[in-house]
């Protein structure tokens, strides 16, 4: 992995995406020392592997501990963040896979009940998986890949149950207010606006929505608009064209935020997973 030098402060940590051809596939690995994500979330199931080192990161409200050998299961949607534990950082490979696509190949509803399964076995065997969609030469080896890949992680998802947490009316109002973050994020919205939304008073409001998902409200949005910046990119908007598309005052920051919660540029990023931006060197004379 090339590093990132203007992303970030220590030179041993490095980022990279990466899209196959198939639709609703994103790959990801990097190897982090230093640098420490924001809160984010991917509007995707995130599954990936640790190879090496210790990740600590909070997710629903926990800490957790991934060590070489655990499986990591984040649902769509799920605010998280990510550090080292150690000194010599950690090194993973992720994939990010749409809730529609999964339920296609599989032929079935997944949902996670714990971000973190400790399974040496598995873990080798994701871990080979997902470098081989990584590599793979085309089409039909990057489904196979995929396909094995969800074989191997299978046993550790619940399958065609009822598996959402069961919405509380407490919980219905606050989606409205989530709701409205999703629909009208590149709004100005205030406090007062998403509580009203909810039918509580801005106090009551801030106070459940803490609760509820463990991030304050402009938490939850800038995540939001970030998560939408990264489709704008893949999709080969210019970043300062992104900025004001998801309700940020410049690509200075955007690019602070983006590279904060993907430990890469939006710029870099653009170019990682759409090959037709990349800066090719010039010919020597």
């Amino acid at each position: 992995m090339n590093a990132v030098p203007d992303t970030f402060d220590c030179p041993l940590d490095a980022a990279e995406f990466k899209r196959p051809a198939r639709a609703g596939v994103e790959l990801y690995r990097a190897h982090i020392v230093r640098h420490a994500f924001d809160p984010h979330l991917h509007e995707a199931f995130g599954l990936g592997v640790i190879d090496a080192g210790v990740e600590r990161f909070r997710y629903r409200g926990a800490e957790h501990l991934a060590s070489p050998g655990t499986l990591v299961l984040m649902n769509p949607g799920e605010l998280h963040t990510g550090r080292a534990e150690t000194d010599q950082g950690w090194r993973y490979r992720m994939v990010y896979l749409d809730e529609a696509l999964l339920q296609a190949v599989t032929g079935e509803r997944w949902w996670f009940a714990d971000a973190t399964a400790h399974d040496p076995a598995a873990a080798q065997r994701v871990s080979a998986r997902l470098a081989a969609l990584w590599h793979a030469p085309d089409a039909l080896a990057s489904d196979s890949a995929l396909a094995e890949l969800l074989g191997a992680l299978r046993p550790h998802a619940q399958v065609d149950r009822a598996l959402r947490e069961r919405v509380t009316a407490n919980d219905s109002a606050l989606a409205r207010s989530l709701a409205l973050m999703h629909d009208d994020y590149a709004s100005e919205l205030t406090l007062d606006r998403l509580a009203a939304e909810a039918g509580l008073s801005p106090f009551h409001f801030l106070r459940r929505f803490k609760q509820r998902y463990h991030v304050t409200p402009h938490q939850m949005l800038m995540a939001v608009r970030l998560a939408r910046a990264k489709q704008h990119l893949a999709a080969g908007m210019a970043p300062a064209e992104v900025a004001p598309a998801v309700g940020l005052a410049d690509q200075a920051h955007l690019t602070k935020r983006f590279a904060r919660m993907h430990g890469v540029t939006p710029a870099r990023y653009r170019q990682q997973v759409q090959p037709q931006f990349q800066t090719r060197p010039r010919p020597r004379a």
